[in-house]
Order: structure tokens, then C-alpha cells, then sequence
């Protein structure tokens, strides 16, 4: 089985070192050649033929954004990852490059000069990332295939459904791919959709913020990142922020939002689950869950919960999902109502949020 080869663009030696030496420490990828800046890329790139490239946001000469437009322009599907600091201007930066073509990215370890612990934080977040995005090479199955958890997930069984009850909250779960999805599923999206809108994004804190910045600004929808205490209203939605677990509770007639930093759940903080629990909690049948493009399985315990109080469930298709794990699981799992393509996302939630709510013509 050949190994996946990647090409490493960083212009600091000390980040080079220690992306090759963490791929190196695995049997299944190879690095196939390192590059200091975006020039020297681009003339590598048809010399060495890489299956994936980790590019650097910020370089001097040539930046990330720059090289990955001139990369797109030759090779529209070769699976770049961005490196980018933890930082306001490296989350702005990221978003950008995602907007533009690129894969997926990874936060840089916060002190390169603790060799361990950057070590440690690549291999957890940089060598899964590459293998989901390079898994049809290994399996002879086209990108955006599933992870190693769908095949394994077993149907569940769910009580009969008494009928369809009126959407009175949309929430949405996501990871990898999700910017891109969420923009274009709230792109056209009705500004006086009559109810509030959940989401979590696998995000790192700061990125939640600009996203929900992002949404605001491109679609009708009022998105800001959800704060503790906050009173959720229709036709808002609410980014759940980086490192922060969120909630919907129950407080009279009111819902409002709860943020928290207990354990993490599927590794992940925030997490699907634990936001779409608290919603089947807190609405039960009139909840609308929709899981997007994802790496993992997180959502599908959610989704269950939603599911078992008569909820509703959208899921991404695999054809369309950068990575078809948190929606596949969904999907395996037999807990998705409907599974579309991306394109028909915004047209699934408005016919079941609004039909649900309008009486139907003689």
C-alpha cells in the first residue's frame, strides 16, 4: 500500500523539523519534500507530486493565501491543510483560505520551543486530518469517503413516530468542511426565519467569533457567538464559542443559553452532543438537527437523544462532504429523516422548519 506523500511549506525551520519529524513517526505517510516559502512550492509541486500539502498562512515572499490561489489555479483538488496561529489575524486568515480552496487547517502548537508538547499536539490533530483527507488512496474510494467509524455503527432502534410536530429550533453540527458548508447553506437563507438557530463548530476559541462574524455578514441571518445567560430569539443564531461546551436550557417561557467547560465529549469542546442534548431536553419533538461535513462521530449520540423525543434529522450526503464521518455515522446509524447534498441543505431545513408551521392548502 504506497504511503501518503506530503509536501511541508513553512518558513520556519523549527516548524519544518517538527512537522517531518511527527510524519515521520508514522508508517503510513512519508514526507516527500519541505519548502520555505511559497515560491520554492509551487516549482516543487509538479517535480515531487505530493497526494497532500500542510502550507503555512503567513510567509514572507510569497503568503499562504497567495501560494494556495496559485496552487488551486493547477491543481483544484489536491488536499492542502493551512497552518495558522491562535490568534484574531490567524483566524481571519483561515477563513480566508478555507472561503478559497483550502482542506482544512491546524492551529500551530502555541510554544514551538516545547518540542514535546508541539510534537504531541501534531500527531493528535495534524495525522488524522491527513489520513481522512487522503483515505482514497488507501482505499481505492474517491475524497470526502467515510471514516473508519461509519462502517461500524449499528442501526438504532427508535419509537415509532405519532407524527410531526412544529420546528421550534434549528440546531446544526459540524467539523471539518464546516465554514464552507455553513456559508453555503446560509447563503439566500430567509432573514425572517420565525426560529433561533444553534451551531456547533469544531473551532479553537477566537475562530468561533470571526465565524459567527462571517455568517452575519453573508446571509440574512442575525449570528453573533453564543454568551452565557443569553436569551435565545427567532431568527438569531448562535455560534457555540471555542473551548466552551453550550447548552439551551429552559427558564419559564424562555430559553436561554448555558456555556460551560466540563470534560470534553468525542474530544471535542464544544461539542455536537452535548448541545443537541440539552435541545432534545428542552424541545423535544419540535427540534430540527442538522449534521454537516465531519471528521469523528460527534452528533450521533445527539442525534439518538433528538431522535428518541421525536426530533427531526438532517444529514449531509456523502457525495458532498469534505469528510463524511459525523454525517455517515448518522446516516449508518438510521437516524437521519433525510440525507441530501449541501445544495438542497437550506431547501430541506426551510420546507421542514416552515411547512411544519404553515397549515397545509385543501
Amino acid at each position: 500500500m504506497p504511503k501518503i506523500r506530503v509536501l511541508v511549506v513553512d518558513d520556519a525551520v523549527v516548524m519544518r523539523k517538527m512537522i517531518t519529524e511527527v510524519l515521520a513517526r508514522d508508517p503510513q505517510i512519508e514526507v516527500a519534500g519541505t519548502a520555505a516559502n511559497g515560491s520554492i512550492a509551487l516549482q516543487k509541486i509538479p517535480q515531487i507530486n505530493p497526494d497532500l500539502i500542510t502550507l503555512d498562512v503567513e510567509m514572507p515572499e510569497m503568503d499562504g493565501i497567495q501560494t494556495l490561489t496559485e496552487i488551486r489555479k493547477s491543481y483544484p483538488t489536491l488536499p492542502v491543510i493551512m497552518f495558522s496561529t491562535l490568534t484574531a489575524k490567524g483566524g481571519v486568515t483561515t477563513l480566508e483560505a478555507l472561503s478559497r480552496g483550502a482542506t482544512d487547517y491546524v492551529t500551530k502548537p502555541a510554544n514551538v520551543g516545547s518540542v514535546g508538547e508541539g510534537i504531541q499536539r501534531l500527531e493528535t490533530e495534524l495525522i488524522p486530518k491527513i489520513k481522512a483527507h487522503c483515505r482514497h488512496l488507501r482505499a481505492g474510494d474517491p475524497p470526502g469517503d467515510h471514516t473508519q467509524f461509519v462502517s461500524r455503527i449499528k442501526p438504532v432502534v427508535l419509537p415509532q413516530r405519532t407524527g410531526i410536530h412544529p420546528v421550534e429550533i434549528l440546531c446544526i453540527g459540524t467539523s471539518t468542511g464546516g465554514p464552507n458548508a455553513l456559508a453555503e447553506v446560509f447563503k439566500g437563507f430567509p432573514g425572517d426565519f420565525p426560529i433561533p438557530i444553534v451551531v456547533v463548530q469544531h473551532m479553537p476559541p477566537m475562530f468561533t467569533a470571526l465565524l459567527a462574524e462571517r455568517l452575519a455578514a453573508h446571509s440574512g441571518v442575525r449570528f453573533q457567538e453564543g454568551r452565557h445567560g443569553q436569551v435565545i430569539e427567532p431568527g438569531c443564531g448562535y455560534v457555540a464559542p471555542g473551548g466552551k461546551h453550550m447548552e439551551v436550557k429552559r427558564d419559564g417561557l424562555r430559553a436561554i443559553l448555558q456555556l460551560h467547560e466540563g470534560p470534553p465529549e468525542n474530544s471535542c469542546r464544544p461539542a455536537v452532543d452535548v448541545l443537541f442534548r440539552s435541545v432534545a431536553a428542552a424541545y423535544g419533538s419540535r427540534t430540527l438537527g442538522v449534521i454537516l461535513t465531519g471528521m469523528g462521530q460527534d452528533g450521533l449520540r445527539g442525534c439518538q437523544h433528538l431522535r428518541e423525543q421525536h426530533g427531526q434529522v438532517i444529514a449531509q450526503d456523502e457525495k458532498t462532504s469534505v469528510v463524511w464521518g459525523m454525517p455517515g455515522c448518522v446516516v449508518q446509524a438510521g437516524l437521519a429523516d433525510a440525507v441530501v447534498p449541501l445544495a438542497r441543505v437550506r431547501e430541506e431545513i426551510v420546507r421542514r422548519a416552515l411547512g411544519s408551521r404553515v397549515p397545509r392548502a385543501a
